[in-house]
């Protein structure tokens, strides 16, 4: 398995070097392409040509770089270019000879993340990117996807670039989702929450967002509700898609296109594609993404889809794990809300933060968006749950709820191994919740956990020694909350600090006393 932090970071030089390595073909050229001109080099090399001609003037200086100005095909004045020098070459050998061994991610054909060397992707991706092209992709978008709509673009520099709208989208653009919910562990209780799902769906409402903590069973519901939508008669057409920390907006727009059957110029009448970034580090066009997105959607003479794939009409997206892709795609988010406003599409967003792209007026007076914040399973679900477990009476639902706060992951272990708080519970807790906190966000959560009672802010401000207003992060992913008497803590998080005995917990214990 891949690591999820294995994204290259090229230098400005070895960028140009490497460009101007695959120029080097035009070195001493009467007449050249504008791939050597600031602007070729800005375009292949993902950067703005003020920081092209302070590169070039770095690279100049240490001569591995010549300047001259040519006759540019296709423009009327002569133009400013670069190429190596007999010293630049060498360079660019010994830099091709690292970057080579650079380990990069990919999805491969069968959908797995793989980590390889940069110069083994173009292979593996049967495309044919250059060992510049498949850096900069990794730089800016961190993995490299079979089947990319832009790989069939990204070939020779000399050749003019195709229009978007004619190229075809390869048979692995489908490896980035999924046409129906994935298989989850069974679902306990949760009714009130089945029947908010179903209510929202029944409301034609745009988009529903679903929030909670890790492992709090956010996923399982989605999937057991959806299992329920697509046995009934107003079954949708799906489309599940994971976001993974090192996906980006680029992945999820790809794929809506894919899944409604836009693969090239002759069913894209709306000319979508061409919204599409073709080079790394460009952007979507969001504006002509989101108005032809819509148009295509509402063409009733379209066949979105495969035939016989929806009953009811709709184009329903499950975008879950919303909270990698971070603020980097609420512009993306708000115009898929947009899309969805004014078309089938709707939207189920699954996370374990508050989103941003949308206020408090989407939710009260737009009526635009519906939240479901998910908890713990109540006294009452564990108890039933409990009642079909193998089990003495050492394990009351009361001790259960305090313990774990109705998380449903620590009431699945205690079923498998017997114990209510199994390591591999507090392991959960640190690994996914705890661990990845800075340490002033823990250390106020561990003042609060020795409380039995909520403690208003400016109090448990002074006692953890922070100043301003509560940390947003603990709020927006729910680990701490915010009440009218003072700020809470969940309750699974509260038995798991509660855990570290001794002095830490007596100094802490003196800290909000004395605040």
């Amino acid at each position: 398995m891949a690591r999820g932090d294995s994204k290259p970071n090229v230098s400005v030089s070895d960028r140009i070097i490497l460009h101007l390595w695959e120029q080097d073909h035009q070195a001493d050229h009467y007449i050249v392409t504008q791939e050597i001109t600031r602007t070729g080099i800005a375009e292949s090399c993902a950067l703005h040509p003020p920081n092209v001609s302070r590169a070039m003037s770095e690279l100049m200086s240490i001569d591995a770089v010549s300047q001259q100005s040519r006759n540019v095909r296709g423009e009327k004045r002569r133009q400013k270019t670069w190429q190596l020098t007999d010293l630049g070459r060498e360079l660019a050998r010994e830099r091709i000879s690292d970057l080579r061994s650079t380990m990069i991610l990919l999805r491969s054909r069968d959908g797995e993340i793989l980590e390889v060397k940069a110069d083994q992707a173009s292979s593996i991706l049967q495309t044919n990117l250059s060992l510049l092209q498949v850096l900069m992709h990794a730089q800016h978008e961190g993995v490299l996807n079979f089947g990319d709509i832009r790989f069939g673009v990204l070939v020779g520099s000399e050749e003019k670039m195709p229009e978007p709208g004619s190229l075809s989208m390869m048979a692995g653009a489908h490896s980035t989702y999924h046409t129906s919910h994935p298989s989850t562990r069974t679902v306990h209780g949760r009714s009130n929450e089945k029947r908010a799902l179903a209510d929202w769906y029944k409301s034609g409402k745009p988009m529903l967002v679903l929030s909670g903590i890790a492992g709090c069973g956010k996923t399982t519901l989605a999937s057991h509700w959806l299992s329920e939508v697509n046995e009934s008669e107003q079954r949708p057409m799906v489309m599940y898609y994971p976001c993974q920390p090192w996906d980006t907006p680029l992945g999820i727009a790809t794929s809506i296109l894919h899944r409604i059957g836009v693969t090239d110029q002759s069913s894209d009448p709306y000319e979508i594609l061409t919204s599409l970034p073709l080079r790394p580090g460009s952007s979507i066009d969001l504006d002509s993404y989101r108005r032809r997105l819509s148009a295509h959607l509402n063409d009733k003479e379209l066949q979105v889809g495969m035939s016989g794939d929806t009953d009811s009409g709709d184009f329903l997206t499950i975008l879950d794990d919303v909270h990698n892709i971070g603020s980097a795609g609420d512009h993306f988010f708000g115009a898929l809300l947009q899309i969805a406003e004014k078309s089938r599409l709707r939207l189920l967003l699954i996370s374990r933060t508050n989103l941003a792209f949308y206020d408090r007026r989407d939710v009260i007076t737009r009526d635009r968006v519906s939240e479901m914040p998910l908890s713990g399973l109540s006294i009452e679900e564990i108890s039933d749950w409990l009642g079909m477990m193998d089990l003495d009476d050492s394990a009351p639902a009361e001790q259960i709820f305090e313990a774990t706060g109705g998380h449903p992951l620590a009431v699945e272990l205690l079923e498998i191994y017997g114990q209510t708080l199994h390591e591999d519970w507090l392991r959960f807790l640190d690994e996914e919740i705890l661990d990845v906190l800075p340490d002033d966000h823990r250390e106020i959560l561990s003042i609060l956990a020795v409380s039995d009672r909520p403690v208003p802010w400016p109090r448990l401000a002074r006692a953890a020694g922070v100043d301003g207003n509560p940390p947003p992060p603990l709020i927006e992913r729910g680990l701490m909350l915010e009440l009218s008497t003072g700020m809470w803590l969940h309750e699974a998080l509260r038995s798991r600090l509660l855990r570290e005995v001794g002095a830490p917990l007596e100094e802490r214990s003196r800290k909000l006393g004395q605040s």
